[in-house]
């Protein structure tokens, strides 16, 4: 009888890809998955350990599989980005762990639960510039029309505050061909929009071609018949070339909807945080961003509370989220680091201050996005539709400008079925927060 194995994946969708790239190895290694842990003989935590709630959430997830090994469970494994950074401490306070698996062990998790099984219990890390996991074939998690594609894994931009290129080491390009590959593969699958992401989308291909290809990688990617949308993620501002915006502008299959993750608006702060970025770099981007590309969605994130954040700094962040009117903006609240250059700077914010000014820029934000989904209403939108209500009489989906798993979605009803994963028009005749309600009027022929 097959072993059966369960995975519980946390983190980014940069994560998700590494645990279907797991699934894929572990079915042709001939184990049977299951969604359900009770049944599993073995588990596996796949981390996150980028700021300390994601820390907090992996070690509760590994806490809560662990009671499983009084019944059901006979193996569990952790690895990912917390396996990478605390193997020690998993180790000794965690006993029922039994093997250990940092950030660059995804390809050899097959031969990590053999061993395990043989009564050797691995505590491997340290090997982070490992890409070549991602060219095996992944199982999909759910098929709602949408897949992500990893471009790309580490980082070089070595900000002061991120632990990111200690746990998946250098910036590492997959080749073009291995990349277009997969998006004929998941065509073949029936995803209709791919969402490329990395670190640093923009800087894709300088490592192995010694020059940005993401325009050029774009391009491949708009031939593939399948493919209806084309969203590009993480996409840093000093790197946003005339190329790219070009792209934006005049490739149809590219949805009009860039995600650059700004983080701060006040020069001091952003030299701090050993970003490239100035405050003019960015307030000219936007502007040339929604003169090129007529009703592009912006989305970006913001850090407050930030070592030597003032006062006046945090007025520079408001009144910019006020000018600027961001389509999506999320605000994250400074986490110290230990291992960031940051983690040892003078002038740490309080904890109440930070939040004091999280709660602020939400604020403002809450209200700028409530009023531009007002300002969709009576319009009509492509919908990619990814379910429908537990009730039946509501059916949800996205347009070009909701990005999945971060941004709202847009609720409707129907008079004929509709099958997941294709398009409809929509009519938008409400908002609920964030969330749009309208209503099919024909089928796309999309």
């Amino acid at each position: 009888m097959k072993k059966k194995i369960g995975i519980v994946s946390l983190g980014c969708p940069k994560n998700l890809i590494d645990t279907e790239v797991m699934l894929g190895l572990l079915n042709k290694g001939g184990y049977e998955i299951t969604s359900d842990e009770t049944a599993a003989n073995i588990i596996i935590v796949n981390t996150c350990g980028f700021i300390e709630s994601a820390k907090q959430e992996s070690i509760n997830a590994i806490l809560e599989m662990a009671e499983y090994k009084k019944s059901n469970c006979e193996l569990l494994i952790v690895i990912g980005c917390l396996a990478e950074r605390y193997h020690r401490q998993i180790r000794e306070q965690i006993p029922e762990v039994d093997s250990i698996a940092g950030t660059g062990e995804y390809g050899n998790i097959v031969s990590i639960i053999n061993n395990a099984y043989s009564g050797k219990k691995t505590e491997l890390y340290g090997k982070l510039n490992e890409i070549s996991y991602l060219e095996n074939e992944r199982i999909l998690t759910e098929n709602k029309g949408s897949a992500y594609i990893k471009i790309a894994e580490g980082c070089g931009n070595h900000c002061t505050y991120c632990i990111i290129p200690a746990l998946r080491g250098r910036y590492r390009s997959r080749k073009i061909e291995d990349i277009v590959s997969e998006a004929k593969w998941l065509s073949d699958k029936g995803i209709k929009e791919i969402i490329l992401v990395a670190q640093d989308t923009t800087k894709y291909g300088v490592d192995l071609y010694n020059e940005k290809k993401l325009p050029f990688l774009i391009r491949e990617l708009s031939k593939i018949v399948g493919i209806e949308w084309i969203r590009v993620l993480y996409c840093y501002p000093q790197d946003v070339t005339e190329e790219l915006i070009e792209e934006f502008a005049s490739n149809k299959k590219l949805v009009k909807y860039i995600d650059i993750p700004i983080q701060h608006f006040s020069d001091k702060i952003l030299k701090l945080m050993g970003r490239k970025e100035t405050n003019a770099l960015i307030s000219n981007l936007i502007k040339m961003l929604r003169k090129r590309i007529p009703g592009i969605i912006i989305r970006t994130t913001l850090i407050t509370g930030f070592p030597g954040e003032d006062a006046a700094d945090h007025e520079i962040m408001i009144k910019n989220i006020s000018s600027f009117r961001f389509d999506r903006l999320g605000v994250f609240v400074y986490s110290n680091e230990e291992g960031t250059p940051a983690f040892q700077m003078k002038n740490q914010v309080s904890k109440a201050v930070k939040n004091q000014r999280y709660h602020k820029l939400m604020s403002i934000q809450s209200k700028i996005a409530a009023e531009l989904n007002m300002d969709r209403i009576d319009k009509i939108y492509a919908v990619l539709i990814e379910g429908i209500s537990d009730d039946g009489i509501f059916y949800f989906g996205r347009s070009y400008a909701e990005s999945p798993d971060i941004d709202g979605l847009i609720h409707f009803t129907s008079s004929v079925p509709l099958k997941i994963g294709t398009f409809a028009d929509v009519k938008i005749l409400n908002t609920e927060d964030y969330d749009l309600i309208g209503d099919v009027l024909y089928e796309s022929a999309k």
